[in-house]
């Protein structure tokens, strides 16, 4: 190799070392983790002018056999190729299937035996349940049967002839499964099965072969079920019919089409008061609910749903359930909140739940887009909480005695709010959970925070509070992932996945962009893909493009990274201006000294304990310098004085007179972490002011920065983040003067074996 020319290589290697180091800037912008924008997707954040999706029709018969608790369906589906592609086969998700005996789910959970073992613990070792779809026919809409493969939770349909891009073809599947117990085995939906007065109460979803989305992001998104990712769904049009023991009550996506056939006069004339009330109305009361549990019919009734654009359907029953439901108004339409919930619920949920419904619809559409469903439902269930269109099944159940604890009330506000809350992310914004669980749990757990704080002054919300996430973020990272990791890679699920995001939302509306600038670009991501597919990239850029701020470097912090907030006030440094007047600078000079040469430990003791020293025994030893004082003010320097205040300007003759104070801070970043520094000042007037500066003044030094403040009163103390506003880890390196923070802890005593009453009981007690 030629010396110039390897000159020249080590100059481009150079180069690009020094640019790769120059991109470990916490402020460089997210071009290389960003998709390229294109017709589809635009660099704004938009839907761009060639944007498509997708769209699945269903015509659904199901029938719940309530006596071996089982689901038989048969459905059929228009899939509408709106793509600019031919397709040659279509993907189905088959949701049971992750409980079936040989599914990856069950293979890949760890598991471990312990020197005790519970019956339950044991029977989680090997499943046992007959679990997943037993399809029974898969054919074209003439019957004609197609070839189909199952992977999984995935089957491939081939089709018979190409779809073509504007074309459409319908295929019918007929299936049944058994339906879990999803109290004891846990999952998204399944029964309950209440003993004492041997009736079932079902929460059914995610029970019928549904279309995988494609589009131009991922292609076919077809990870696989297993059980935490959640799904995405194309849009499209349902009728479902389902046929259920004639004194069943049952909710659903949609409008009910039949009311005539399924509800009796008393009842149509309930719900007619209803939808018209904007308090609940009680349709099926608790005694005429306690009757049907007494009573099971031995008949069955078809209950028929249509729901328009909607990305799923979903569905409860039971005889038990109680039923109440009022009106929400958005100008001249009307949107039905109603509650189901068995007599288990009250009375927590006859006092709470639908006024919840309507509180939530009407909160989250002022912060994103008016409710455009017609209804909006909440269903009680025992140690659940899971949304889907329309419908959504909730916790929160009461004592036997009708007492509850103040957790279980706000725990069931806080997850009604949450679920009826998914309507707006992800079921109309719709983005894609099996990949990015944080851009329906995140978003939608900050909205809650939002709509629990306008419920009740104080609520004492869970998630979304800087100050709460701290424990989390200064722990271990060796357990703690980036919210931009997908679903099923999680560590710390709920911590990662809803309280992370939530917070981070919080801050930048509080502390990073404002509330104006936020509420505005956060309601123009949710309008512009509303009832589409968004990415991360849209929401990130949407954020950007309508408030004018740049976030790359929030995002990058917060999203793409597991640093933490740990900013420390190191030092400050006060300086006061030296005007070279020697009447005052003088005399400063000299109370500096003698102040220091009164307070010098050895001169301290001298004064104790020489008793007379030798010029004080002797007077003839003192000359001039012992009377001459170096500090008093002569004709010389008043002259020198008055010489430099003439060379100065007005403007600086003002500054030399102002007597400002100068505080130099030092801050240092210790958590790696990005944020705005706020500080509090105290004077020693005892007033107060809060200083804050942008994110940006790391830009050159992201690890030590320092800040010069003028004031015109003296500063007597600094706080770092007084409103706990970044989830700053540590406080102790908050302040100046400093001051440490006490570890609290708690003296231990073990508690006897046995439930602690709730206030309630206690007062009962009483």
């Amino acid at each position: 190799m030629k010396k110039g020319f390897l000159l020249i290589v080590l100059s481009v290697l150079s180069s690009t070392f020094i640019f790769a180091q120059k991109n470990q800037s916490k402020f460089h912008q997210l071009k290389e983790e960003f998709a390229t924008p294109n017709s589809y997707r635009t660099a704004s954040g938009a839907p761009g002018h060639e944007y498509w999706q997708q769209k699945a029709d269903y015509v659904i018969d199901i029938h719940l056999d309530d006596v071996n608790q089982k689901i038989r369906g048969e459905e059929t589906v228009t899939y509408f190729n709106q793509s600019p592609d031919e397709l040659t086969y279509l993907w189905v998700q088959l949701d049971q299937n992750m409980r079936a005996k040989d599914s990856d789910r069950y293979k890949i959970t760890t598991s471990e035996m312990r020197d005790q073992m519970s019956l339950t613990a044991l029977s989680r070792l090997e499943p046992e349940f007959d679990g997943g779809f037993k399809l029974e026919k898969v054919s074209d809409n003439k019957g004609m049967p197609l070839k189909y493969t199952v992977n999984g939770t995935m089957m491939r349909i081939d089709l018979p002839r190409n779809l073509k891009p504007n074309d459409s073809f319908s295929f019918k599947v007929k299936w049944w499964y058994n339906i879990n117990d999803h109290i004891n085995m846990g999952g998204r939906s399944g029964y309950e099965y209440f003993e004492k007065d041997d009736n079932y109460l079902y929460i059914i979803a995610q029970f019928f072969p549904r279309m995988a989305v494609y589009n131009e992001v991922e292609g076919w998104q077809h990870k696989q079920f297993l059980g935490r990712g959640e799904f995405v769904v194309p849009f499209g049009d349902y009728k479902v019919s389902i046929t259920v023991p004639s004194d069943h009550i049952v909710g659903a996506t949609g409008v009910l089409q039949n009311q005539n056939e399924v509800l009796n006069a008393k009842q149509r004339s309930r719900l007619k008061e209803a939808s018209e009330s904007d308090v609940p109305v009680v349709i099926v009361n608790q005694d005429e609910a306690v009757e049907a549990e007494k009573n099971k019919a031995k008949t069955e009734k078809t209950w028929i749903f249509h729901a328009e654009n909607v990305r799923d359907f979903a569905f409860a029953t039971s005889r038990k359930f109680i039923w109440d439901a009022q009106v929400v108004k958005f100008g001249d339409r009307k949107v039905m909140a109603m509650s189901f919930y068995p007599k288990e619920g009250n009375p927590l949920w006859g006092k709470y739940s639908t006024k919840v419904v309507a509180h939530t619809i009407k909160t989250y559409s002022k912060h994103t887009f008016d409710y455009p469903y017609p209804t909006a439902i909440s269903v009680h269930t025992d140690r659940q909480g899971m949304e889907y269109p329309m419908i959504c099944f909730n916790g929160g159940r009461p004592e036997k005695d009708g007492t509850y604890s103040e957790r279980t009330k706000y725990g069931m506000i806080g997850v009604i709010i949450h679920e009826v809350g998914h309507n707006f992310f992800p079921m109309i914004v719709n983005s894609d959970e099996r990949q990015w669980t944080w851009m329906d749990e995140g978003l939608n757990t900050f909205l809650q925070y939002l709509t629990e704080q306008a419920w009740e002054r104080n609520y004492p919300s869970r998630n979304g509070i800087a100050y709460k996430i701290v424990d989390y973020m200064k722990g271990d990272k060796k357990n703690i992932s980036p919210i931009m990791t997908n679903s099923e890679s999680i560590l710390q699920f709920h911590s990662n996945a809803y309280s992370k995001p939530s917070t981070a939302l919080n801050i930048l509306r509080e502390t990073v962009m404002g509330r104006e600038l936020f509420d505005f670009a956060f309601k123009t991501y949710a309008q512009r893909w509303m009832f589409k597919h968004p990415t991360p990239e849209d929401f990130f850029r949407t954020m950007e493009d309508a408030s004018a701020v740049d976030l790359d470097w929030f995002w990058r912090g917060w999203f793409y990274s597991t640093d933490h907030v740990d900013i420390a006030l190191n030092k400050v440094t006060w300086f006061k201006m030296n005007t070279k007047d020697p009447e005052a600078e003088f005399s400063r000079d000299a109370a500096e000294k003698y102040e220091s040469r009164d307070s010098y430990i050895a001169n301290i003791r001298n004064k104790e304990q020489l008793a007379e020293v030798h010029t004080e025994k002797d007077n003839s030893s003192f000359d001039f310098y012992n009377s001459y004082n170096p500090f008093a003010v002569g004709l010389a320097e008043k002259a020198d004085y008055e010489s430099y205040l003439a060379s100065l300007s007005d403007d600086e003759r003002a500054i030399l007179n102002s007597g400002k104070n100068y505080y130099q801070i030092d801050f240092s970043n210790l958590g790696g972490l990005i944020m705005p520094i706020i500080l509090e000042f105290t004077y020693s007037d005892g007033s107060k002011e809060i200083k804050r500066i942008p994110a940006e003044i790391w830009k050159r030094n992201q690890e030590n920065i320092s800040k010069v403040f003028v004031s015109e009163k003296e500063i007597q103390q600094i706080v770092l983040d007084p409103n706990l506003e970044t989830a700053d880890v540590d406080r102790n390196n908050n302040y100046w003067p400093e001051r440490k923070e006490p570890t609290r802890f708690e003296l231990f005593k073990a508690k006897q074996r046995g439930s602690t009453p709730n206030p309630m009981q206690k007062v009962k007690e009483n």
